[in-house]
C-alpha cells in the first residue's frame, strides 16, 4: 500500500500551530527560570544545617521525583481546585513544570556545591561573612558552573515533558496538533511537523544554554581553552 504525504491540508492551520508553539516557548522560559530559582533555594534547604529544613526540602525532592509528572500535573489542576484554589489550565502547568524541575534541579545543585572544597567556605566565614553571603558570594556560582551541562539538560526534558499539559487543555504544541489532526485526518504529516518542531525547539535551547554559560562562566571557558 501505497502512502503519500500531503502537507497541504495543515497550511490552514498555521496559525494555531505558531500560537501553540509561542505558547509552548512561554512556558518553558517561565518554568526553567522559577525551577531553576526554586532548585537553588531546594538545594541551599537540603545543604542547610538545620535538620528539619533539611528534612522537609528532601521530602519534597523525593515525592516529586517518585511520581508521574501527570499525576502532579492533575493533583495541581483538579486537586487544588477541590478545596478552593482556582487555577487556569496554563497557570497550572507552569506551576506542575515549576515544582517538577525544581525538584530534579535541586538534586542537580546540591551535587554542584558538595563539589565546592571546603576551604573555601573556610577563608569566606574567617572573612566574616554569613552563612547567606557564603552562599550567594563563594558557593552558588562555582556549583552552578560544575552541574551546568547537566542542569541545562534537565531543562530540555522539563520543555519536553510539557507535551504532557496539553492533558488539561493547555493550547500548546501538541494540544495544537491533536487539534489539527482531529480536522484534517493527516495525523502522520501533522505529527512529523511538531516532531521536527521539538527537535528544533531542544536544539534552540541546547545552543542557547551554551552561549549563556559562555558568559555566566567566563572562568570556564578559558580554563578550556587554554
Amino acid at each position: 500500500m501505497r502512502t503519500e504525504l500531503d502537507f497541504s491540508s495543515i497550511l490552514p492551520y498555521v496559525d494555531v500551530l505558531l500560537a501553540g508553539l509561542w505558547l509552548t516557548i512561554q512556558l518553558t522560559l517561565a518554568s526553567t527560570a522559577l525551577g531553576i530559582l526554586l532548585g537553588i533555594a531546594g538545594a541551599a534547604g537540603r545543604t542547610c544545617r538545620y535538620r528539619w529544613v533539611n528534612k522537609l526540602t528532601g521530602a519534597y525532592v523525593e515525592a516529586i521525583r517518585n511520581t508521574p509528572f501527570l499525576i502532579q500535573l492533575f493533583f495541581i489542576y483538579f486537586g487544588v481546585s477541590s478545596v478552593g484554589v482556582r487555577l487556569s489550565a496554563t497557570e497550572a502547568a507552569l506551576l506542575a513544570l515549576t515544582i517538577n524541575l525544581g525538584a530534579y534541579a535541586t538534586e542537580i545543585i546540591r551535587a554542584g556545591i558538595e563539589a565546592i572544597h571546603k576551604g573555601q567556605v573556610e577563608a569566606a566565614q574567617s572573612l566574616g561573612l554569613s552563612p547567606f553571603q557564603t552562599f550567594r558570594h563563594v558557593i552558588i556560582l562555582p556549583a552552578l558552573e560544575k552541574v551546568y551541562p547537566a542542569l541545562t539538560s534537565q531543562c530540555i526534558i522539563v520543555m519536553l515533558g510539557s507535551a504532557v499539559v496539553s492533558q488539561i487543555s493547555v493550547e500548546e504544541l501538541t494540544f495544537a496538533a491533536n487539534f489539527i489532526q482531529s480536522r484534517s485526518f493527516r495525523g502522520f504529516e501533522v505529527y512529523l511537523v511538531i516532531t521536527l518542531a521539538y527537535l528544533a525547539l531542544s536544539i534552540s535551547m541546547r545552543q542557547i544554554f551554551k552561549i549563556a554559560g559562555r558568559y555566566a562562566f567566563p572562568n570556564h571557558r578559558l580554563r578550556r581553552d587554554g
